[in-house]
């Protein structure tokens, strides 16, 4: 099925895991030639299968001082630049596609190469909530749509969100028209009485034969972004029910004011959560835009402009076992990365990645929505995919053909496009889609050897959610 056509030219920048893998799905599902497609990249990794799938395969790293000049040649009104490269600035990438009238899309806001762990910024200064305002300064002025930080998470998430709502508002028999605001989206999830919002994942896939081996960091998808995002400050969008800022907590001095940091990487920082498969479990708060999106977007707000309504919002990953050794690894190298790097793909032999929203606080507890994608239907569904690497490419196709069905909206996020528009194209490749209740909360089941820090009386407040 094509869901849409382009008679423009396509230049993917970044050649990595989701570039290969949604390759295929832009060939099957839009119409566009072979002959205007180029893919840009820093090396020749994986050129083979540009080859094998007819795709022009350019070697030029982009840095500060060409990438103007080099993709001013490559780029025209109405052509499209795709996004899944690191180390390249995003917010510089969309001022010159609106200069130039190309369409943009990425799958996170990337800062120049360092801007992660830059030791002259301070951590509100290379936090994801900071990325996400200068992406943000840009909303306010006409040009051709770029749609920012749209993989699964974030991205597709935000998705999952509102389909959730829109599930438990029905299933607690509250009547609702789906929402067509913002504000309406809000005042749906006030009415639900939805405190907490986690994207609770949990990546299962194991490779039996090839465990890794000291000195290497392995897992499923870039490695070079999780490790970036794992030594940012743990971040979280910061809810009105919340009682009392952590200790490390900071808020940022600019911006929305939907979020707050704590001063410890994210990579260091666990939290409680659940998925229907995995159970209970211990995740780590990576930073994603998703979670400061999330927030923001479903606040609400009295006639003096202060925040009446706010979820608490936050990323809960569980990656696959390997990976976990490699960040205990990672940790104790303080932070330096392993010299070997393996993302696992054909050697996985089982596994799944559990992916979905878990939604706190409303009269039936806990609901999960998501995505249960297996390996094995990961493989049968597209080719150099894994079951990570196909729920980030399903969505970066479904942003994609929206931007080229709606051209002209400037800088948006997930949160406010269509997602009944980006589930019915991103469904056939997310394997069981699962909704299912449960009566979990963070305070089941704590063992009472030590003494903890604890708010019995509200089991939402995030001082029980952390792990310490």
């Amino acid at each position: 099925m094509k869901h849409t056509s382009f008679s423009g030219k396509l230049v993917i920048l970044g050649f990595g895991s989701i570039a290969k893998g949604v390759l295929p799905l832009i060939l099957r599902h839009i119409d566009m030639p072979k002959d205007r497609m180029e893919i840009i990249t820093s090396d020749l990794r994986d050129v083979e299968i540009a080859k094998t799938l007819g795709i022009r395969h350019t070697v030029l790293p982009l840095t500060r001082d060409n990438y103007a000049a080099e993709l001013s040649t490559r780029l025209s009104a109405g052509d499209f630049l795709l996004n899944l490269s690191v180390d390249v600035s995003s917010v510089a990438l969309v001022k010159l596609c609106r200069e130039l009238g190309a369409l943009y899309l990425d799958t996170c806001v990337e800062p120049w190469a360092g801007g992660y762990t830059d030791p002259a910024l301070s951590p509100s200064q290379r936090s994801n909530y900071a990325l996400r305002e200068s992406a943000l300064a840009l909303k306010n002025q006409a040009g051709p749509t770029a749609v920012m930080t749209h993989g699964a998470n974030p991205g597709l998430v935000s998705h999952f969100v509102k389909q959730a709502l829109l599930n438990l508002a029905q299933d607690l028999g509250i009547p609702a028209d789906v929402p067509t605001t913002r504000a309406a989206w809000a005042r749906l999830a006030h009415d639900l009485g939805i405190k907490v919002i986690h994207i609770a994942e949990r990546d299962t896939q194991v490779a039996g034969n090839m465990p890794k081996r000291r000195g290497e960091f392995v897992n499923t998808w870039s490695i070079d972004g999780f490790t970036g995002e794992g030594c940012q400050p743990a971040e979280l969008g910061w809810g009105s029910h919340e009682k009392t800022l952590p200790a490390d907590g900071e808020r940022h001095s600019f911006g929305c004011d939907a979020a707050i940091y704590l001063m410890r990487p994210g990579a260091a920082t666990r939290v409680r959560s659940w998925t229907p498969l995995e159970g209970p479990m211990q995740a780590f708060l990576i930073t994603h835009n998703e979670s400061i999106s999330i927030s923001d977007y479903y606040t609400l707000r009295d006639a003096t402009g202060a925040v009446s309504y706010r979820p608490t919002a936050h990323y809960a990953y569980h990656p696959c076992d390997d990976a976990v050794l490699s960040l205990h690894e990672f940790a104790g190298q303080n932070w330096e990365l392993q010299q070997e790097k393996r993302l696992m793909m054909e050697e996985i032999s089982a596994g799944m990645d559990e992916l979905g929203v878990l939604l706190m606080g409303h009269k039936k507890g806990a609901y999960w929505y998501g995505s249960r994608l297996t390996i094995e239907e990961a493989r049968a569904l597209v080719p150099y995919n894994n079951a990570t690497s196909l729920q980030v490419c399903a969505a970066v196709l479904a942003g994609l053909v929206f931007a080229i069905e709606n051209p002209a909206l400037g800088v948006v996020e997930a949160d406010e496009l269509d997602h009944s528009r980006i589930l019915d194209i991103c469904l056939p490749y997310l394997g069981e889609m699962a909704g299912v209740y449960s009566d979990w909360t963070p305070l089941q089941g704590r063992a009472t050897l030590f003494p903890e820090t604890l708010d019995a009386h509200d089991p939402w407040q995030f001082v029980n959610f952390r792990v310490v």
